[in-house]
């Protein structure tokens, strides 16, 4: 085998996952104390560990161990599993 093989599953490359998917955070005022507002955060790809697509939606599991999900596009089916 001349390719490596990836250790951890990659459904979708991790520019395309990283984009499908956003993480929360919340909005801290002047002082410091959180304002109850939430905004999205942008996912690097770096941070991008492993990325599953199941239906419309996609699951991607970060470097720092978050589980983010997200929706899968149109059209893009998950990679087929094994031989006929």
């Amino acid at each position: 085998m001349d390719e490596k093989t990836p250790q951890h599953r990659m459904d979708l490359p991790a520019e395309q996952a990283a984009k499908l998917v956003n993480r929360v955070d919340i909005e801290r005022g002047k002082d410091g104390t959180p304002t109850g507002e939430e905004f999205a955060v942008e996912v690097m790809p770096a941070e991008v560990l492993s990325n599953t697509v199941r239906g419309d939606v996609i699951t991607v599991i970060t470097t720092d161990g978050q589980k983010l999900v997200g929706k899968a596009p149109k059209g893009k089916p998950a990679k087929a599993q094994g031989g006929e």
